[in-house]
């Protein structure tokens, strides 16, 4: 008969229940791990697999039960550090939807908006929705979701489960990569809404020359086919800052995980 004691499985417990939950609160939080149309059975399956492939190499976890206030503060401490990984990633794609926020506000495009659920509200604008699924498939094509689950998987060497508070240097790398929002998203939609303020004041122009053609009239008209053109046009060339700013993540990303652990990211 095989039997075991209260500590042993306690020690197999905490073997899986610590990585899993480091795990799924990436999975949770992730650019294209997190979405709705996901099943949460797959996303469970998924963390799940990924614990038992990487439980065996964790080395010699804390001697500590997992209902004591020790394990609590350990489960909490997964929690913060699998958020936060997703949470820098999904900064990039923030950036991007903020720049088809500017972009699509300028176009007079305020009225058309697109019911998407993991948008705050649950509506964006419909030049941002193009740009997020466009970012979606330009992070799948340079294999961003495989380096995430990579830079995870490295993440349990450089901060080991343990008992050792999180160090604060971590969370202000993640707030100050926080600003990438509005300075990633301006650079993005930069030459689209430069271009259409000089249409608009090119329409404001013709609007004091001859009074009696309608601004309200020709002015959307203009604006709307304005920033269409200009997006077909810079649409190619966002490829490579989109990439960038995905580079930039994931070395904030490295930066984070070792300020979590009082180290420095070279």
């Amino acid at each position: 008969m095989i039997s075991f004691t209260s500590e042993q499985l306690n020690v197999w417990l905490g073997a899986f229940l610590w990585p899993f939950i480091r795990i799924m609160a990436l999975i949770s939080t992730a650019p294209i791990f997190d979405q709705p149309n996901v099943p949460n059975t797959v996303k469970i399956g998924l963390a799940a697999i990924l614990t038992v492939i990487i439980s065996p190499l964790l080395g010699t976890l804390p001697a500590v039960n997992v209902g004591s206030a020790a394990g609590i503060l350990i489960i909490a401490q997964q929690i913060l550090i699998g958020a936060s990984m997703g949470l820098v990633m999904q900064v990039v794609f923030a950036a991007v939807e903020g720049a088809g926020e500017f972009a699509g506000l300028q176009m007079g495009l305020g009225f058309a908006q697109l019911i998407t659920p993991t948008a705050v509200g649950g509506e964006t604008l419909v030049l941002a929705n193009l740009l997020n699924v466009f970012c979606t498939l330009v992070f799948l094509a340079i294999d961003g979701h495989l380096r995430l689950i990579s830079a995870l998987m490295e993440s349990f060497t450089t901060l080991p489960i343990s008992t050792v508070n999180l160090q604060a240097h971590g969370f202000e790398t993640i707030a100050a990569w926080g600003g990438a929002i509005f300075s990633g998203g301006l650079m993005l939609c930069m030459p689209i809404v430069a271009v259409i303020l000089m249409a608009n004041i090119s329409v404001g122009i013709l609007n004091r020359a001859a009074p009696q053609i309608g601004v309200y009239q020709v002015g959307f008209a203009i604006t709307l086919l304005v920033g269409v053109l200009m997006l077909d046009f810079t649409l190619p060339n966002i490829i490579p800052y989109i990439v960038q700013l995905t580079e930039e993540g994931f070395n904030v990303l490295f930066t984070a995980i070792a300020g979590f652990g009082g180290y420095q990211h070279i």
